[in-house]
């Protein structure tokens, strides 16, 4: 008797001899992949991009997480390859979809690119074949998206084919967490194919949760950017209430951060950046609304947030007023267009809003950013590429919206007349010409 599907897939990831795929090599996929390939699996990476591709095969890193080396040496040594040609699929036996799952103008789920990343594997699964998704979506999507589109000419899940949904947990440019060291989730659609995706992810990551359902493996992610977007939610409210009481908010966190039980400390800032938190509470106040429940917790939290580059946008004027000067026609500058600390990562970053309404208010609008070469969204502002006394001192006001470290602080509060700081980068720094969020 041949050994079953799981069986022959259970040995082959035993022995490190399954041959894995991913789909997207971006900030969550190439990580992957080449942690895979560490591990001592034959690897192929698959992305519509053939920038992307071509640098893959030339072990050039474009991601801040993965060293050129690391990539050089499992490239080199023949375990990774990456390609834009998706009929590879049909020689993969494990497939981890990692593309983007954006928001349409009205906030609703955009699963376009797991849908073409099922069109592609569509012609090619076969016996034993394993999928995982790990793109953020909406509780059901594996069940209702992904198995109705392999099921076709009587194949069944968890016995002829498998599938399941494992969060990503990237956190790019964290040193500590990367992919080998963050807690894995994983559901299945049954039992079988929940053991499989374990086994898989043991074999190059330390620890591995299962849960009981796709389900609640598909809710976790939600929960876990739903807990921070309303957490920072409410201390940007707290932030705007502190600012009318003429409190500072940032001594005011500092303080009850020294409780050592029932406290954890979020912080204010120019509005939501990167590509989960601003995103993934609407895929399930979306899910929610179609249950008949209605999430005023993520709409709240959604509106506060929101509304935090408009906030900026008003400190601005009143830092120009103080001088004298209207928002048309002064030089401005953005310290920091990324959408957090040391990454060269512009997604959804409220720098690109606070740009865009600044040049509206018919300001001259430049930016500082050593992690980021251009703007990839059409915004009308221009890099300034020497960074010192001199150049600082021919702008009116600068904004601080991302705290980069390295940054010279203290020459930009010497040299430029206003500045407003939205990330407490300036802490400790007394000075008139400072106005803090």
């Amino acid at each position: 008797m041949n050994p079953r599907n799981d069986e022959q897939l259970l040995a082959k990831l035993d022995n490190k001899t399954a041959r894995m795929g991913v789909i997207g090599l971006g900030y969550v996929g190439l990580p992957l992949a080449v942690s895979m390939a560490k591990a001592g699996f034959q690897v192929t990476g698959f992305d519509i991009s053939e920038d992307k591709v071509a640098q893959v095969n030339a072990g050039d890193s474009y991601i801040i997480d993965v060293q050129s080396s690391d990539l050089a040496e499992v490239v080199k040594a023949g375990r990774l390859t990456a390609t834009t040609d998706m009929s590879g699929l049909a020689d993969v036996d494990t497939v981890n979809i990692c593309v983007p799952t954006p928001l349409g103008k009205t906030r609703d789920p955009d699963i376009s690119y797991i849908q073409a990343s099922m069109e592609a594997i569509q012609p090619h699964i076969h016996p034993g074949m394993l999928v995982i998704l790990e793109s953020t979506t909406y509780p059901g999507t594996t069940e209702e998206v992904i198995v109705p589109m392999l099921e076709g000419e009587g194949r069944q899940v968890g016995v002829d084919f498998f599938a399941a949904f494992s969060p990503e947990r990237v956190d790019p440019g964290n040193p500590t967490y990367q992919t080998h060291n963050i807690p894995k989730v994983v559901g299945g659609v049954t039992p079988t194919c929940t053991k499989l995706s374990k086994k898989l992810y043991e074999q190059f990551m330390e620890t591995v949760v299962p849960v009981s359902s796709v389900r609640v493996a598909e809710t976790v992610k939600l929960l876990e950017n739903t807990f921070r977007s309303v957490n920072i939610g409410l201390v940007n409210e707290l932030a705007l209430m502190c600012d009318a009481m003429d409190i500072d908010v940032w001594e005011v966190i500092e303080g009850a951060a020294t409780k050592p039980f029932g406290f954890m400390p979020f912080f204010p800032g120019p509005g939501l950046g990167g590509h989960c938190i601003p995103i993934d509470p609407f895929y399930l106040s979306w899910k929610a609304k179609q249950a008949g429940v209605e999430s005023r917790f993520i709409e709240l939290a959604g509106a506060v947030n929101g509304a935090m580059p408009r906030y900026v946008v008003n400190l601005v004027g009143e830092a120009l007023n103080n001088q004298s000067k209207a928002v048309r026609g002064s030089k401005i500058l953005i310290m920091g267009v990324a959408y957090k600390a040391d990454i060269d990562d512009t997604r959804e970053s409220p720098a690109m809003d606070i740009m865009t309404l600044l040049d509206r208010n018919g300001g001259d609008i430049w930016f500082y950013d050593e992690h980021v070469d251009g703007l990839h969204e059409k915004i009308n502002a221009r890099k300034l590429q020497e960074f010192n006394e001199t150049t600082i001192a021919d702008f009116d006001v600068a904004v601080i919206v991302t705290g980069h470290h390295g940054v010279d602080y203290e020459m930009l509060v010497a040299s430029c007349p206003a500045i407003v700081d939205t990330r407490n980068a300036l802490k400790g720094m007394a000075n008139d010409k400072i106005t803090k969020l």
